[in-house]
C-alpha cells in the first residue's frame, strides 16, 4: 500500500479537506480550450472545469430541467437546448478531446429519442439514446468523451442529426490533446507477463455460473481460460458445457498479494468483441467488510444480497466494455450513496473505435481527494471526495485489482442476449503497472 499527496484538486468541495491533508500539487488537470454550459450561466465544475455562460452562442431552444441525478455537477444539466443545435468556436488547428454532456428531459422509453453527434462534419457518435445509455433513467446525467478530433480550418463545429425526436445538449468541453495528463510517477510494482503466470501477484477465482451479476460463465483456472503466452496474459472465454454453465472464462485478482491504496494503475490491454462479452479491469476492497453493517468477516459477500459489504465498502471500475455496444468504454464508482439502486450511479464513457484490434492503456489515478479514470491519458471520468464520510467515499482503504471476461450477465445480455458465434473470445493484457506519485 502507498499514500500520496501529489495530486490535489482544490475545488470548492475539497478545499477544506485538502488544506487539512497538507496537499501541495500542481492543481487540477489543465483547463479545456473552452467549455460552455449550454442554455445556462457560467459554472465551475467539481473537477475543475470553468464553463462559460451560453449567452445565446449555441443554437437551439433553451429550456430548464430539475431533479438531475447521477452527477456531482447537477447544476450543469439543469439547463439545455433542444432542436437544431449547432456549436461553433474559433480554435487553433490541432487535435482535441471533446466532452458532450446530456440529460434526457422527457419521460421517454429507450429508442424514442435518437440522434447522432457530428464534429467537423463527421459522425463521431451514432444513435445517442440518453435514456438508455443512462441505465434506462430520464433526468440522469450522461457524459460522452470523443477523443482525437482534428481541426484544420481554425473552427470547431459541433452539430447533431436526429432520427427520432429532437437532439438535446446540456454542455460541451473542448480540450487540446497537449493538455492530456502529464504527471510524474514512480513505479511500485508491475507484471509484464514475460515469465509466466506469477502466483506471487495473482489469485484465481474458480466459480460456477450465476455467482455474481447473473453472469452466464463459469470461471476456471484451466489453461484454456487463463494463460501467459508470448508476453501476454490471455483470458479466454468459450462456449462449452461445463457443469451447469454453458460458457467458461477466467478471472484473476491481486487480493492479499498486491493490495493498492492511492497512486496510478496502468493496464495495457486489447479487448474481446461481440454480443454477450463483458470484459473488465476493476477493483474491489481488500477488506470488504470495512463498512458493512449487516454482515461480518468470513461471510460470503460477492453475489450475496443479504450482505451489504457491497456497495458499502466500495468498487472502482477502470474499464468495462459490453460487446453489444462496441467501442463504448465505461469508468464507474460504486458506493452506498451513489449506485444503481437509487439511480445515482457516477460514471463516464469514452468512444474508441478499435478496442478489439488495438491495445489501449486503461488507467486509474486515485488520491484521498479524487478518482480519475483515463484511457491513453484521456481523462473521461472524475469522482471527487465530498468529505461527508464513507457512504460517498469508501475509497480510504486498500483495494485490489481484478481482470476478467464475463459472459452475459445482466449487462452483457442487455443488448439482446449472447451471440454464440463469437466464441472463443480473448482479452490480451500486455502489462499491469502500479505507481505512486512523485512528491511535489
Amino acid at each position: 500500500m502507498f499514500i500520496t499527496s501529489r495530486y490535489c484538486c482544490l475545488t470548492p468541495i475539497l478545499a477544506a479537506a485538502a488544506a487539512l491533508a497538507g496537499c501541495s500539487q500542481d492543481g487540477p488537470p489543465p483547463p479545456p480550450e473552452w467549455a460552455i454550459n449550454v442554455g445556462g450561466p457560467a459554472y465551475s465544475s467539481t473537477d475543475g472545469i470553468e464553463f462559460e455562460s451560453d449567452d445565446d452562442r449555441v443554437s437551439g431552444t433553451a429550456a430548464t430541467l430539475e431533479g438531475i441525478k447521477g452527477s456531482q455537477d447537477s447544476f450543469l444539466y439543469e439547463t439545455y437546448r433542444g432542436g437544431d443545435i449547432h456549436v461553433s468556436r474559433a480554435v487553433p488547428n490541432g487535435t482535441y478531446d471533446v466532452t458532450l454532456y446530456f440529460a434526457e428531459p422527457a419521460d421517454v422509453e429507450g429508442g424514442e429519442r435518437l440522434f447522432d453527434a457530428l464534429i467537423e462534419g463527421q459522425t463521431v457518435v451514432e444513435e445517442i439514446d440518453v435514456m438508455a445509455w443512462r441505465d434506462g433513467k430520464v433526468r440522469s446525467a450522461l457524459t460522452v468523451v470523443v477523443p482525437g478530433v482534428e481541426v484544420s480550418d481554425g473552427e470547431m463545429n459541433i452539430s447533431f442529426a436526429a432520427s427520432a425526436m429532437e437532439p438535446v445538449l446540456s454542455g460541451v468541453a473542448v480540450k487540446p490533446i497537449s493538455a492530456r495528463r502529464a504527471n510524474e510517477y514512480s513505479l511500485v510494482w508491475s507484471d509484464e507477463f514475460d515469465d509466466g503466470f506469477d502466483e506471487s501477484i495473482w489469485n484465481y477465482d474458480i466459480w460456477p455460473s450465476r455467482t455474481v451479476n447473473d453472469e452466464d460463465q463459469a470461471y476456471t483456472d484451466r489453461e484454456k481460460n487463463l494463460r501467459v503466452e508470448d508476453g501476454f496474459l490471455i483470458i479466454e472465454a468459450h462456449r462449452e458445457d461445463y457443469g451447469d454453465a454453458k460458457y467458461t472464462s477466467g478471472r484473476v485478482h491481486s487480493a492479499g498479494k498486491r493490495d493498492i491504496l492511492y497512486g496510478r494503475i496502468d493496464v495495457r490491454a486489447k479487448l474481446p468483441s461481440g454480443k454477450g462479452s463483458w470484459p473488465a479491469i476493476w477493483m474491489l476492497p481488500s477488506d470488504p467488510f470495512r463498512y458493512a453493517t449487516n454482515c461480518s468477516e468470513g461471510d460470503t459477500w460477492q453475489g450475496n444480497d443479504e450482505c451489504d459489504a457491497w456497495p458499502n465498502s466500495g468498487e472502482i471500475d477502470i474499464m468495462e466494455h459490453v460487446g453489444y455496444q462496441m467501442g463504448h468504454v465505461h469508468g464507474t464508482v460504486h458506493n452506498k450513496a451513489y449506485y444503481w439502486v437509487g439511480w445515482e450511479q457516477r460514471k463516464g464513457r469514452v468512444i474508441l473505435d478499435d478496442v478489439d484490434t488495438k491495445f489501449h492503456v486503461y488507467s486509474l489515478e486515485w488520491t484521498p481527494e479524487r478518482i480519475d479514470v483515463l484511457v491513453d491519458d484521456i481523462l473521461y471520468f472524475t469522482y471527487v471526495n465530498e468529505g461527508d464520510g464513507w457512504r460517498s467515499w469508501p475509497y480510504d482503504h486498500a483495494h485490489h485489482l481484478i481482470l476478467n471476461i464475463a459472459v452475459g450477465g445482466w449487462w452483457g445480455r442487455a443488448g439482446g442476449g449472447i451471440d454464440d458465434s463469437i466464441f472463443p473470445q480473448q482479452m490480451h493484457v500486455d502489462y499491469v503497472r502500479v505507481y505512486e506519485f512523485d512528491e511535489a
